[in-house]
């Protein structure tokens, strides 16, 4: 898939889903927002900002007008999921941000995310763009058990804090689908593997395996990834969960192991920045980057810990 594709999902039985290649990080089959179009159409995440028209664009292949988009839905607000929110409602008077609560103030005033975003991402920075606040008079808090109805289709809330306090995953149960947020890890078509995801500050492992289990009894037939595309897992969700439970717990503990090897954590950020297995799909530069932010994540994690 390329940047500025637009595809319908026609995993498991989905229907009336589309989702749409952003480029993020200037990387193929890394961004992904979903569209819905329903009796009130919605956006399921936004995107990072940069290249904001390739969404717009999407908008009208599909056939939704900026008057009729009534939902944008964010999973959590790092920026590469909120990003284009603020853009978004500007140009879709109709469309209310939800959000989930913790992360509601941030949108209305992005100025401390930004700050953070930069921090955690360091070069990626030069990536983004600085996002719009959104009117505080669009936003709709959102938490565990809220239910937000499309139409034929809705989204239900579930509370999924390991990747971030402020994370919610969506099921969509006519489609058997959720959008799994951070919650289950990056999906890599290209070669069909999944792999960690754990950026600071925010990063608890523990309650990461909580996610899992709470994807584990939402037992869906699809999987919506952000980072990337929709995945069929049917009868073999607990398997693919399991998988991905593994993923972590062996990157946390490979992690802890070289920091005890070279007792410098600059050093054991280089190491694994160095030893990224994903350059032949992602690029020398973002594979080098998202292996940084994922070890200072863990890092963090390992303090908080002791």
């Amino acid at each position: 898939m390329e940047v500025g594709d637009v595809r319908e999902v026609t995993t498991g039985d989905c229907s009336d889903l589309y989702y749409l290649d952003t480029g993020m990080y200037d990387t193929n089959e890394y961004g992904a927002v979903y569209i819905i179009d329903d009796e009130r159409p919605a956006v399921v995440d936004t995107g990072i900002g940069t290249n904001y028209d390739l969404l717009r664009e999407a908008l009208v292949e599909v056939g939704i007008d900026e008057d009729d988009l009534e939902v944008i839905a964010v999973t959590h607000v790092h920026l590469d999921h909120a990003g284009g929110a603020g853009f978004l409602a500007a140009d879709c008077p109709n469309a209310d941000v939800y959000v989930p609560s913790l992360g509601a103030d941030h949108l209305a005033d992005p100025s401390r995310l930004v700050a953070g975003t930069k921090q955690a991402v360091g070069d990626q920075w030069e990536y983004y763009v600085e996002p719009e606040p959104v009117p505080e008079d669009r936003i709709v808090a959102i938490d565990d058990g809220d239910v937000i109805d499309l139409g034929t289709h809705e989204l239900r809330v579930h509370g999924a804090p390991g990747h971030a306090p402020h994370q919610v995953v969506f099921e969509d149960p006519v489609n058997d689908a959720v959008f799994v947020a951070d919650a289950a890890g990056i999906w890599v078509p290209e070669i069909e593997e999944i792999r960690e995801t754990s950026p600071p500050s925010n990063f608890d492992l523990e309650q990461c395996l909580d996610d899992i289990e709470t994807l584990k009894e939402i037992d869906p037939d699809v999987f919506c990834y952000p980072h990337f595309g929709p995945r069929y897992v049917g009868d073999d969700v607990e398997r693919a969960l399991e998988e991905y439970a593994t993923v972590l717990k062996e990157w946390v503990d490979a992690v802890a192991a070289k920091r005890r090897e070279l007792e410098d954590d600059d050093a054991v950020i280089e190491y694994f920045a160095d030893a990224s297995e994903m350059t032949d799909v992602w690029g020398d530069e973002k594979a080098s980057e998202e292996a940084k932010l994922n070890t200072r994540g863990v890092l963090g994690y390992l303090d908080h810990r002791e």
